[in-house]
């Protein structure tokens, strides 16, 4: 139904800027009565995280930015939704525009900037839903004038553990200036050790909120070796691989939008995130699980990510152009792929990593 109200909807959104077109989408979402999630098939089911997660296909962060409609997202089939970004401080973000739709690329720019309500708004919202059904999630970051960028992941952790399943330490987006610098091995190392402390002080008698760190799709084989080295000394839950690009492909066919700054995402992701998700597997060794985001489009991108070592895979880009019905359409067409293969996504997990890593997609 609502991906047929979609389609009847999409030319007027898409003759919008697209971050009108956004709003109104979470505008008409929010105005949907809260309603189950359609129940899964078992064979989906996923159980990763000390969570149970219904499926694998998750929306990732940047759709609900202020954590307006979690509810309403899950009721679309998501398996899980990540919130956010958010930080402690309303900031207004970048300039418009600051998002641009590559539509022949089937493809987003974006320099939103963490654009955010603030810490303050974020619980209250998550703290009205609680007790509610579903694995949400939120992208925490750090204000643009922060003087200690570490003590704001930090208050983000404090406020929000017990309120949300899991909290992505966002180090990776391209749209803060120096917040990728984060990723480097010393700054991480602090980063992490405090951030894991200040998780379990605050859920002291409570079940452990996860702990995931996001990072970027364009660093080195090295830096992914300390990025991966330091999650695993720290202790983190697991890593998101991987956030938007600043790369600029030759192929990309609308060259005048690509020539804006910002983080790319969609279609042209898919190769090089999945890539480097193959490469993050094969490192970390089945310590701890991986999230693979970047490109999902199908049912077919999301068994590639699967075999290249995601637990669990993300999407939103896609959603610009195909719409909510893309949900239900990767659900079934995972279902047809473990029957035509005899086989289990436990089974597919991560086993073509290393030929996925060389280029063989």
């Amino acid at each position: 139904m609502i991906g047929a109200l979609f389609s009847l909807a999409k030319p007027a959104l898409h003759a919008l800027d697209a971050e009108t077109a956004h709003q109104l989408t979470i505008r008409g979402l929010s105005l949907m009565p809260i309603s189950p999630a359609p129940v899964d098939d078992p064979r989906l089911s996923v159980d990763v995280f000390g969570r149970h997660f219904p499926n694998p296909v998750g929306l990732a962060a940047g759709f609900d930015k202020q954590c307006e409609v979690p509810d309403q997202l899950l009721g679309l089939g998501f398996g899980f939704v990540e919130l956010g970004g958010v930080v402690p401080k309303p900031q207004e973000g970048n300039p418009r525009p600051r998002v641009f739709r590559l539509t022949r690329d089937e493809a987003v720019i974006n320099r939103f900037g963490l654009n955010s309500e603030g810490l303050d708004s974020a619980r209250r919202r998550l703290a009205s839903r609680r007790g509610r059904p579903g694995i949400v999630g939120v992208n925490i970051g750090a204000n643009k004038d922060s003087t200690d960028r570490i003590a704001d992941y930090v208050l983000c952790i404090e406020r929000l553990c017990g309120l949300a399943d899991f909290l992505t330490i966002n180090v990776s987006s391209p749209n803060t200036p120096g917040l990728r610098d984060l990723q480097g091995e010393a700054f991480l190392d602090d980063l992490l050790a405090r951030s894991m402390d200040a998780r379990d002080k605050a859920d002291q008698g409570r079940r452990k909120t996860i702990i995931l760190l996001k990072i970027a799709p364009d660093i080195s084989l090295d830096t992914l070796d300390a990025i991966v080295a330091t999650a695993l000394k720290r202790g983190i839950d697991g890593l998101t691989v991987s956030n938007t690009t600043t790369a600029r492909a030759d192929s990309l066919r609308e060259k005048a939008l690509a020539s804006e700054m910002g983080g790319l995402s969609g279609k042209p992701l898919f190769v090089p995130s999945t890539k480097l998700l193959a490469e993050t597997f094969m490192r970390v060794e089945r310590k701890f699980p991986l999230i693979g985001v970047g490109g999902v489009d199908s049912a077919e991108a999301a068994w590639t990510k699967i075999r290249a070592g995601a637990s669990l895979v993300q999407l939103y880009s896609a959603m610009v152009y195909k719409g909510p019905g893309l949900i239900g359409d990767i659900k079934r067409g995972l279902l047809q792929t473990l029957e035509n293969e005899n086989t289990s996504l436990a089974q597919a997990l991560g086993r073509d990593a290393s030929a996925i890593a060389q280029g063989r997609l």
